[in-house]
């Protein structure tokens, strides 16, 4: 009864449009009371939820995304890109992917890198010739490799909710590849889609427009050096290293670019703000619907369920993926990070996949629902700065879904592109 009081209360928030994070607070609360808790008892696990050193570093992360969202640094890695790889067919759209590819490096934002990204690419790509739904599926789809590609704030949460146990400097680097392949797949969905539609390719500007915008980009991509570099080679701790990006952000924006003036100061605070808010009253209250979930035991009891369904580990990945895609299309991404991570990942070691190859999964996973309706963000967003209609990008995302889908199929089912790296670092 107490289960069902959680699930129901919950679900019934969310029906009604109360935001995740308080829909999960008011399930916990609900369930501690039909228990006979002191209802206090919700609120010491909200502040012991958030009480863990290492989200220190999400702020961190947010702040620096935001400097280099506000601070001009998408302009130049666009222009780098453009010189790079512009010359293939339809060479905007892997311009567009290249570059999120970049940015998702420093940001490790989807939603930063489609504001950013997208109001510089898909005008543009619409007076070359680009249909608006192609250019806001190329943008919206590639966003994501800033989920996966480090450094991720969405990493930490995934590190705290599997129980501290995992190192987040072997989640970075394990994200490296897998963010790549996910790249690769969808430019060769966009050049295919290119080649149909006819839709033209920009002329080489030559090896010195390379190296010249190169070297323009080359500062702001430091950033993800100083942060992920910094954790590796064990200078700093995950949260240091946060500090140090952000502070690096905020002097290449302001004093060496000097593209970040004080309004844009105001902003990217005011959003890194709000947004660490938000992030942080999700997990403090998921920390206590976790724990009711753990004290009815749901994990033991969708585990021995799986098992009981089949005993192939195939089979038992292939339903785990199921659940979590049709999850990613109702629920947020952190908010389903720190349910489902203590649910499936026991299920998952259990039949002998590496955590980090697990969370790398689910991180993808989950990204692809930042893409599909009802619930995803990045879609809304994107079609927003596309100013086209949601149903007008559904009709043709399609190839863009599956190229997504076949990065998850790899990294689920060949461990080597998530762990192929953090093994030879070691």
């Amino acid at each position: 009864m107490g289960l069902t009081i959680l699930l129901g209360v919950f679900f019934a928030c969310v029906f009604f449009g109360i935001p995740v994070a308080f829909a999960m607070g008011l399930a916990a609360l609900s369930a501690f009371w039909y228990e006979g808790f002191p209802l206090l008892i919700t609120f010491q696990r909200t502040i012991s939820g958030i009480s863990v050193f290492s989200l220190l570093a999400i702020p961190f992360f947010v702040f620096a995304g935001e400097l280099m969202l506000h601070g001009g640094i998408a302009v130049r890695l666009v222009r780098f890109a453009s010189t790079l790889v512009g010359h293939v067919r339809g060479g905007l759209a892997s311009v567009n992917i290249f570059s999120s590819m970049l940015f998702g490096g420093i940001s490790g934002s989807a939603i930063a890198d489609i504001s950013a990204l997208g109001s510089l690419l898909i005008p543009v790509m619409k007076e070359r010739g680009y249909r608006p739904d192609y250019a806001v599926n190329v943008t919206v789809t590639s966003s994501i490799a800033g989920i996966v590609i480090p450094p991720s704030h969405n990493m930490i949460i995934f590190a705290i909710a599997a129980g501290g146990g995992i190192s987040i400097s072997k989640l970075f680097l394990a994200g490296v590849i897998p963010g790549i392949l996910m790249c690769t797949c969808l430019a060769v969905a966009a050049y295919v889609l290119a080649r149909r539609h006819g839709y033209p390719a920009e002329p080489f500007p030559g090896l010195k427009a390379v190296a010249i915008s190169a070297a323009a980009a080359l500062p702001g991509l430091v950033t993800a050096v100083i942060i992920v570099g910094g954790v590796l080679s064990g200078v700093f701790t995950v949260t240091e290293s946060g500090a140090f990006g952000a502070i690096y952000a905020l002097l290449l924006t302001a004093f060496v670019y000097r593209t970040l003036d004080w309004k844009a100061f105001v902003t990217a605070v005011t959003s890194a703000v709000r947004t660490t808010a938000m992030v942080m009253i999700l997990i403090g209250f998921a920390s206590s619907f976790a724990y009711l979930l753990a004290l009815y035991q749901v994990p033991e009891i969708l585990g021995n369920t799986l098992l009981g369904i089949s005993d192939n580990p195939i089979i038992i990945l292939l339903m785990i993926n199921i659940i979590l895609l049709m999850l990613g299309m109702i629920m947020d991404m952190a908010a389903l990070l720190l349910i489902c991570t203590p649910i499936f990942l026991p299920i998952a070691k259990s039949i002998g996949m590496d955590p980090t190859q697990f969370g790398i999964m689910m991180l993808i996973n989950l990204g692809l629902g930042l893409c599909t309706p009802p619930v995803g963000t990045c879609l809304f967003v994107g079609c927003a700065v596309g100013k086209i209609k949601i149903e007008q990008s559904l009709k043709t995302i399609w190839p863009f879904y599956l190229a997504l889908l076949l990065a998850l199929i790899l990294v689920t089912y060949v461990p080597a592109f998530s762990l192929w790296l953090p093994s030879l670092v070691g």
